[in-house]
């Protein structure tokens, strides 16, 4: 059965966009004529976030795990789509959450349409997602993207209840990741499992290696947000400490500092106050208690395991594309 594109060991993600840019450019146009709503501004405002500069590697991390699991056909289009509606859905009521001003860049559809209109918007992509999922006929994914949308609203709102509050036990910022961004590109990694009528075990292995990456992906962007440059970002460094949200390097900093910086930190959080001098100080601490270290060698261990996920497969192209997009996940300057 087709696996897909016969390629030399990727050595770059850029490999693997190249191998799979003609099925990636027929998601895009899927995506892009599924947005037929009768009412312009939806479509205007779904079609903004949408060519905003995402990657679509929730599409193709299902396309990758469909055909090492040797599915052949094209159903990936449709189901690709539709995962990508529903993480454009979240970004749209993220934004709202979290009163962001940009997005990869841009002004948000908040900014430009205010929140009312992109909360809407976002609930028409999820309906969409769900209008267009039925047609599969398909209960195992039916089952796996509505739990997958149901641990997103919990992972919102425990990320919501702990905003403020820098005394977040680490394993429940790990259970908001999971949640919230993990929980998508795991069932998406699962789905391509689905089309190809693959064995439970390998759906398992395949959920496993997308939630493993999810984390990972998360856990680096988090840490990201404190040391990465902030134009290719596209938001201000230090964003998350001015929302008021604790991170992993920001908890294991907490955990290390004197009391005076841990009281400093816990004020900036309350207030949603952060100076050029505070964030100078948080980064200096970060540096001598290797809490950028400690996030980073975290995100590095949930990318073994996913590849670990990975060797009860044959080697192939698709094999290999996902071990390379694994390593993009926490090597990527977003």
């Amino acid at each position: 059965m087709t696996q897909g594109p016969v390629i030399a060991t990727p050595q770059s993600m850029s490999d693997v966009w190249d191998a799979y840019r003609a099925e990636l450019d027929g998601l895009e146009d899927r995506v892009r004529k599924n947005l037929d709503s009768s009412v312009t501004l939806v479509n205007t405002v779904a079609a903004h976030i949408l060519s905003g500069g995402g990657k679509r590697i929730r599409p193709l991390l299902l396309l990758l795990s469909a055909r090492l699991c040797g599915y052949p056909g094209s159903e990936h289009y449709q189901l690709g789509s539709i995962v990508e509606y529903i993480h454009t859905a979240t970004l749209l009521h993220d934004d709202v959450v979290d009163e962001a001003d940009l997005r990869r860049g841009k002004r948000t559809a908040r900014k430009v349409w205010g929140n009312q209109i992109s909360i809407l918007v976002g609930d028409f992509l999820y309906t969409k997602a769900m209008c267009n999922v039925v047609e599969f006929q398909s209960q195992g994914i039916n089952e796996v993207i509505s739990e997958a949308c149901n641990k997103m609203a919990e992972g919102e709102v425990l990320q919501l209840y702990y905003n403020g509050n820098p005394a977040m036990p680490e394993i429940d910022y790990i259970k908001i990741v999971e949640h919230k961004t993990a929980g998508l590109i795991a069932a998406a990694c699962q789905m391509g499992a689905i089309l190809a009528d693959a064995t439970e075990t390998q759906q398992q292995a395949l959920f496993r290696f997308g939630q493993y990456l999810g984390i990972a992906f998360q856990v680096a962007d988090d840490t990201l947000d404190y040391i990465a440059n902030g134009a290719s970002l596209g938001k201000t460094i230090g964003q998350d400490l001015r929302q008021g949200k604790a991170t992993l390097p920001l908890l294991h900093l907490l955990q290390h500092c004197s009391a005076q910086d841990r009281q400093m930190i816990k004020d900036r959080m309350e207030t949603r106050t952060l100076s050029t001098d505070d964030l100078e100080r948080i980064l200096l601490l970060m540096g001598e208690f290797g809490s950028i270290t400690y996030a980073m060698d975290r995100a590095k261990a949930y990318i073994a395991a996913a590849k670990h996920e990975l060797d009860q497969f044959d080697d192939s192209t698709p094999r290999r594309a996902m071990s390379v997009a694994a390593d993009y996940m926490i090597t990527r300057d977003r």
